[in-house]
């Protein structure tokens, strides 16, 4: 409690001394892999019945020997540090594989994830027992089949997730298994046979036929009656007694595909009005596929416009899967190629050049056929079209690239990591604008704050809108909210090798971070504090209606305000501190902000986190911004670099302070000290000191210039009624008639 009988000018610069101290503390020896993280927290025989431990994690390879009786029985891994398949939350889904030497799957376990899917709907326990159900999965099987060995189970709401965890799970275990040669598996070595690549100079046949006979376009064409077939060999009885009611001979879905990448066949399909503007699209490296499908059953389905991904197909290739989703998708408005049938749906979908898929190979798309059993219950069946480009496209490599000594897997996933975060920006376009909207604005009120507050209703309405938009527009739209757990992984990244592209795959929050900034050299905290933090929002708006309602407005007596505002700095170096040590356990105490619970989750959460957060904000009715004045770590974080601010845009006079105390008074966060000077610390630049600042009604200053100006208008003004005696016009005026 020493800090706290350091005077208010002192304890500041002591907290910036002690926090620069603490990021001088050596971190320790982070680990290279997921698995080192995660492993000492498992026990053995949760993963493997009957094992006794693991053994050291290899150097060569992230993976740790599982043992039992003092020889390894398995083989044990996490996805995420052999495939960089995410989810709904853009991070990794982190499940740990034990392998045994036949290559079979010996024990799965979801170890952590961040879906929101699962945080607010699906039961987590539902999820954990389908990922367990893929103990003694043969990945030999698999390996030979392409990975289609195996029954997806997929949970009705949770489709794309439970994708997800299907695609790592399998390409994770196949290259762990090839590795380490179970099974009988051998490690992919390069190819010493003759190589391809597309030849520009190929020509297409002339016609919609003819590039059905030569293999340009391949055909799925499934009947009612096959389709039936299929499921009535499904393991769930269900499937077979919800047949379809059709004549059998009736067309389910004809589909057919072609890989209108290569520019011969874009042209021969697309047209070259359409050609040219596929070319645009596509990056360099990227391919695509042109899909065309009629019937009952479509191939894209609705779930896309939902989840922003097509469930209902993959494209597969080898150990590669590709699942489109909405911002590799274009609808097609026509076919250029004669004789083309009429079809329901035509589209394409780009293949990003960082997934590892080559055209010169054979690959598949597999449809996924979904039937109700049950009111939310669906089984699904999956049928084949392959494709294999025909030779004609292609043209040998004279002399093969050599193969390079460093592992191609980190560039891969460093490639696929660029060109997502480019994609996200690309989808992102809309909801960027409105930002840089709302920033702009923002700004030009800053910066011409002496005319933006010269109307005091005018301002207070225009607060209130902006607060509501950064609300319900940044918050619960975008989730657009910053915390202090931005700051403790910006630091750690820093001291342990920095990349931009881990930061860049949220635009908005990259934005904001560098608007905030900017904002601390002119501004303060402030900026983001009292404009554009949706719980800060949140908690204006919410005691503004508490003030409509007339509840009560605590104001706290200054010796005891002055004191509880150190709180949040305390609690923003603790959890400083904390993330030095463990950034994971940072994190879990890092929930001290409501913001996840409030803003990202929208209260949909564990009742003892809504409960939290709406103590807060009960607080807030009668003591305004409670959490922003008392606990936020994340305004401590942002107040210790805001001390480096160059400009001071809030107007004062010299009689503020002594003997005005009205802005003190009416200061909503009380920021304004007794003497008169604001703490740029606290203050959350809400401008109502510079609205008063102007107030001819309210602030003693201007009403006494007011005053002043009128009085000496007044007796500048002659009494122009009758002109001055010895005036010539004198004699011309006339008494009034009595």
């Amino acid at each position: 409690m020493t800090l706290l009988r350091l005077p208010p000018r002192l304890l500041l610069p002591v907290l910036l001394v002690l926090a620069c101290l603490a990021m001088l503390v050596p971190l320790p020896a982070t680990a290279q892999t997921v698995l080192a993280q995660l492993l000492p927290d498992q026990t053995a025989s949760d993963l493997v019945p009957g094992a006794e431990g693991f053994g050291p994690i290899r150097d060569d390879l992230a993976v740790a020997p599982v043992l039992k009786g003092g020889e390894t029985v398995a083989w044990a891994f996490v996805t995420s540090d052999f495939v960089g398949t995410t989810g709904y939350s853009g991070k990794p889904i982190h499940t740990l594989i034990a392998v045994d030497a036949d290559a079979k799957i010996a024990g799965v376990r979801l170890v952590k994830h961040s879906e929101p899917i699962v945080l607010i709907g699906i039961p987590e326990a539902k999820v954990r027992a389908l990922v367990e159900g893929y103990k003694g999965l043969d990945l030999v099987a698999e390996a030979q089949s392409g990975g289609t060995t195996h029954d997806v189970d997929i949970i009705s709401g949770a489709t794309v997730t439970v994708m997800v965890i299907d695609d790592s799970v399998i390409r994770s275990g196949l290259k762990v298994a090839r590795a380490l040669g179970l099974g009988g598996l051998a490690p992919e070595v390069a190819s010493t046979g003759p190589r391809y690549e597309i030849d520009p100079a190929a020509q297409a046949p002339a016609d919609w036929q003819a590039m059905e006979g030569d293999g340009t376009l391949r055909r799925l064409s499934l009947d009612v009656g096959q389709v039936n077939a299929g499921f009535a060999a499904n393991p769930d009885p269900r499937a077979a007694q919800r047949a379809l009611t059709e004549p059998p001979g009736t067309t389910f879905i004809d589909m057919q595909v072609a890989l209108v990448s290569v520019p011969a066949i874009g042209r021969a399909i697309l047209g070259d009005a359409a050609d040219a503007n596929l070319r645009t699209w596509l990056a360099e490296g990227d391919q695509a596929i042109a899909v065309f499908g009629q019937g009952l059953y479509s191939f894209k389905g609705s779930g896309y416009v939902r989840g922003g991904i097509f469930d209902r197909i993959v494209l597969i290739q080898d150990d590669v899967s590709v699942r489109f989703r909405d911002r590799d998708h274009r609808r097609l408005n026509g076919i250029a190629a004669p004789g083309a049938p009429e079809f329901a749906e035509t589209d394409l979908f780009r293949i990003p050049a960082g997934t590892g898929f080559d055209p010169t190979k054979p690959f598949r798309i597999e449809l996924l056929v979904q039937r109700n059993v049950g009111p939310i219950e669906k089984v699904f069946q999956t049928f084949d079209l392959a494709y294999e480009l025909p030779s004609h496209y292609l043209r040998p490599i004279a002399a093969p690239a050599p193969a390079p000594e460093a592992a191609p897997v980190a560039q891969e996933e460093s490639q696929a990591q660029a060109e997502l975060w480019k994609r996200i920006w690309q989808d992102s376009q809309a909801r960027i604008a409105v930002l840089g909207v709302m920033l702009a604005l923002l700004t030009g009120v800053f910066f011409f704050q002496h005319f933006a507050v010269r109307n005091e209703r005018r301002f207070y309405v225009f607060r209130m809108v902006y607060l509501a938009a950064t609300l319900i527009v940044l918050g619960w739209m975008f989730n657009a909210q910053l915390s202090v757990v931005n700051i403790m992984a910006l630091t750690g990244s820093v001291m342990t090798g920095f990349s931009w592209q881990a930061f860049l795959l949220d635009p908005l929050t990259f934005i904001l971070w560098f608007a905030v900034a900017a904002a601390l050299l002119f501004w303060g905290r402030g900026a983001y504090c009292g404009w554009l933090c949706p719980f800060g929002a949140l908690q204006e708006l919410t005691n503004q209606v508490a003030r409509k309602l007339r509840i009560p407005q605590w104001t706290l007596p200054w010796g005891l305000h002055e004191r509880l505002w150190p709180l949040k700095y305390m609690i923003f170096l603790g959890l400083f501190g904390v993330s030095l040590m463990s950034v994971e356990q940072a994190e879990h105490l890092a929930e001290v902000e409501p913001f996840k619970t409030a803003i990202i989750l929208k209260f949909v959460r564990a009742w003892p986190f809504v409960a939290y957060a709406v103590a807060l904000l009960v607080a807030g009715l009668f003591v305004e911004r409670f959490y922003c004045r008392y606990l936020c770590p994340l305004g401590a974080a942002l107040a210790i670099p805001a001390r480096i601010r160059m400009f001071d845009w809030l107007k004062r006079y010299h009689e503020c302070g002594n003997p005005c105390q009205i802005c003190a008074h009416e200061c909503p966060v009380q920021a304004i000290h007794p003497t008169g000077e604001i703490n740029p610390n606290e203050c959350i630049d809400c401008l109502h000191c510079q609205v008063l600042y102007h107030s001819p009604k309210v602030c003693p200053v201007v009403i006494k210039r007011v005053k002043r100006r009128d009085k000496l208008a007044a007796s500048a003004v002659p009494d122009l009624g009758r002109p001055p005696a010895g005036h010539p016009n004198a004699g011309r005026v006339t008494e009034p008639l009595i």
